[in-house]
């Protein structure tokens, strides 16, 4: 990151700061060199086949966050934590930055590489925790570990207390008013013309703009088995809970697409709640899929819908695609991704992988071999499988995984 020449920017220190992880990764894996021209084109090509419903091969994608690159050896310099991002705009910077170079760098994918030619899209990253923290629930940063949230309703003599405050101001309130201090923060450094690697900021987005869903959400803010309990024991507290929190996400996500002169119904929409893993497909129906509907309709026209769902979730697709127009999921674990596809038809996109557990202790070649029969299983029919790590990768996956998924998938993911 470099601005003039001022330090501790300047570009000297990034281009040593280049060599470093060069030198430290390669010598570390063994990494491939890579022809990034040539592999961009071939990403293009892939892209546009697969848009166009003509798919030559299955493309592959990673699912990364800063907390792959917080603790691996040499792509984390500056030896910033959690705790430092969340209260430093400038530290979030630099870390997302750091990031997005190493993962342009040596994370093998159907996305482009090197230095990118258009500059660097960032955004404010506060992980899993700020619909939650915007609510009024305690941050916590466990050591080694991505930032959590301590459950605000979890006694029973404060289980009223959303209702009796309101929803939060979408500006203001809890964690999002520093969302949009880090915000403008960022828009300032890309204004005074901020580079990295000899590239501008092209884009900021702030965080909030998605959900991870009102089931979820609940989960957080009452605690995981209190709501569970509640479902059943108290279902009328319940579902004025999940009411609450669904009108808070839809007041919020409208806010902010006023703000940025966004469409307010876009075509084409998703979101995202695991925790609907944990209930049976009737609760589900009874209980949460009139929250799901009334997202879906206050948020989107009624184009195709793509929904991420981590865990066991196979009982609820096909519900959920039939009735809420979800065209596109990606998934977790555990899943029976060829079965999943016999059941929703060739049409419905599906991305998914090896799972994390398995990236984490597998040979390469025992990589390659899971993604064949994968790829091999059906899930291929129709030419609508994006393949990804079952889902978001840890640090503690070696990179040669990575690249073992990606030849395996050129070698066993071609159609025709």
């Amino acid at each position: 990151m470099e601005r003039g020449c001022a330090p501790p920017f300047h570009s000297a220190m990034v281009s040593a700061m280049a060599h470093q992880w060069e030198r430290e990764l390669k010598a570390e894996e063994a990494m491939p060199i890579v022809n990034f021209d040539e592999h961009n084109e071939e990403v293009k090509r892939v892209w546009e086949a697969y848009h166009a419903r003509e798919p030559i091969r299955v493309p592959m994608i990673v699912g990364t966050n800063m907390r792959y690159t917080m603790w691996r050896k040499g792509a984390n310099p500056s030896g910033i934590t959690f705790e430092r991002l969340f209260s430093d705009p400038e530290a979030m910077l630099r870390r997302q930055l750091e990031h997005e170079w190493f993962v342009r760098h040596f994370i093998a994918q159907d996305a482009e590489m090197g230095v990118p030619k258009d500059g660097w899209h960032v955004g404010i990253h506060f992980q899993n925790v700020y619909e939650a923290a915007w609510l009024g629930c305690e941050v916590v940063f466990p050591e080694g570990q991505v930032p959590d949230t301590k459950p605000l309703l979890a006694d029973d003599g404060r289980k009223n207390m959303l209702f009796d405050l309101g929803i939060p101001d979408p500006f203001t309130g809890g964690l999002m008013k520093r969302n949009w201090e880090f915000f403008e923060f960022i828009k300032r450094k890309q204004e005074d013309g901020l580079t990295f690697f000899g590239k501008p900021i092209a884009a900021v987005t702030p965080c909030g703009l998605g959900t991870d869903g009102p089931f979820t959400v609940a989960c957080k803010v009452r605690g995981m088995e209190k709501f569970l309990l509640d479902l059943i024991c108290d279902t009328e507290y319940a579902l004025r809970l999940l009411d609450f929190i669904t009108a808070a996400i839809i007041e919020r996500i409208l806010a902010y697409r006023r703000h940025l002169g966004m469409e307010l119904k876009p075509n084409n929409w998703g979101f995202a709640d695991d925790a609907i893993q944990l209930i049976s497909h009737e609760m589900y129906r009874e209980l949460v899929f009139p929250f799901h509907k009334r997202l879906v309709d206050e948020l989107s026209s009624g184009g195709p819908i793509h929904m991420h769902l981590c865990g066991d979730v196979e009982r609820h697709l096909k519900f959920i695609h039939e009735n809420l127009n979800v065209w596109s999921f990606d998934t977790g674990f555990p899943i029976d991704l060829a079965r999943v596809r016999r059941e929703l038809g060739p049409d419905v996109e599906l991305i998914g992988g090896p799972t994390i557990a398995f990236l984490e202790r597998a040979t390469p070649q025992q990589v390659v071999e899971e993604v064949r029969r994968i790829l091999k299983s059906g899930v291929m029919d129709g030419g609508r499988f994006i393949l990804r790590e079952a889902n978001n990768l840890p640090p503690t996956v070696p990179l040669e995984n990575v690249w073992a998924m990606y030849e395996a998938v050129k070698r066993y993911g071609v159609y025709g």
